[in-house]
């Protein structure tokens, strides 16, 4: 059951169901531009100045009178799922769930390994994968189970001296140093559904160039002098539908999906990267509530269907205003007196 509120304005966390597309700091700052101009989240003597005050244009920059929105944990543009909002003072309650418990269900395309790992990146080396079965896969899921130490990707905004490390693969420039794994733990991993050919999925279109190639090879190889980036030279035709399967996976905070899709493509002799990926968990936010303690979240199709013109019900609500009442972990009401 909802909480019964009896005081606004109200702080508090909710999640959403981010679509794949939009960026997590997009989501948050749609979702300002509502929470600002409502009297769930603003004190009634603000409110009508908020209501007038126009839009922020820039993502990013809201004004200073404005709500305090926060999210609890990026999604990459390709990635769909839970995204834990805190507003007002929930914004304070959102690093806890950067070192929760997550689960996710990607999907893995062989054959083709790109600089980012998933689709949104271009290709870098082509592999077979007729050798692939579902027997082989599920052979190696224990090798990426437990407590394992994991190599971020080198194609990342995690710095080494101050600068990216995308920036050293894309300019040649050797690494100071290896890239420094870090340990995680895969509480459980597993292969869900063996697509095969039947899907629609293709590799990138965009490419690596050579020059491209050897500027992210000199980067690796001066920590690693065995690292090759060249195709196999034994490829079936790409007019052929590669190999694509799903795993689904509860894992630590700070864990690169990514990465492990990767790094399983290459244990069973191929390449592959995520060409989906969906965040199902992230602490007690679900997509679908299955144990004591859940909180569903609100499809995303809420909040783009609220407007300013929309009428709100007897009560003086919205749609979108009763939905988050509804999923709302309350963290303060403030009261007519209250600050936010």
């Amino acid at each position: 059951m909802p909480k019964v509120l009896s005081k606004f304005p109200v702080s508090g966390l909710f999640g959403v169901l981010k679509p794949s597309g939009p960026t997590s700091m997009s989501v948050v700052h749609d979702l300002q531009e509502l929470v600002t101009r409502s009297k769930l989240f603003v004190l009634p003597d603000k409110l009508e100045q908020m209501r007038k005050r126009k839009p922020a244009k820039r993502k990013g920059k809201p004004s200073k009178d404005a709500v305090k929105v926060g999210q609890g944990g990026t999604l990459d543009p390709l990635a769909d799922g839970v995204l834990v909002i805190g507003v007002g003072k929930g914004t304070k309650k959102l690093s806890e769930f950067l070192d929760c418990t997550k689960e996710y269900e990607t999907t893995c395309l062989l054959g083709c390994e790109t600089d980012t790992y998933d689709s949104e990146g271009s290709r870098v080396r082509l592999a077979p994968w007729h050798h692939v079965t579902p027997e082989l896969v599920k052979s190696m899921l224990p090798k990426f189970t437990g407590e394992i130490s994991q190599t971020p990707p080198i194609f990342s905004a995690l710095k080494m001296d101050g600068k990216p490390l995308y920036e050293y693969a894309r300019k040649g420039i050797p690494l100071p140093r290896p890239i420094e794994p870090r340990k995680v733990t895969i509480h459980s991993l597993e292969l869900v559904e063996w697509k095969g050919k039947e899907h629609t999925y293709r590799w990138p279109e965009k490419t690596f160039s050579e020059d491209d190639k050897r500027a992210m090879e000199t980067a690796l190889k001066s920590v690693d002098a065995s690292v090759e980036i060249k195709d196999d030279p034994d490829l079936p035709s790409e007019q052929e539908a590669p190999t694509a399967f799903v795993l689904k996976m509860r894992v630590s905070g700070g864990t690169y999906v990514r990465s492990i899709v990767h790094d399983l493509a290459h244990a069973v002799g191929s390449a592959g990267h995520v060409v989906t990926l969906s965040r199902t968990r992230q602490g007690r936010f679900v997509t679908t509530p299955t144990e004591g303690g859940d909180r569903a979240c609100i499809p995303w199709e809420v909040f783009e269907k609220a407007s300013e013109d929309e009428e709100p019900d007897a009560d003086g609500w919205k749609k979108w205003e009763r939905e988050v009442m509804d999923h709302l972990e309350v963290i303060e009401e403030h009261g007519p007196g209250g600050k936010s």
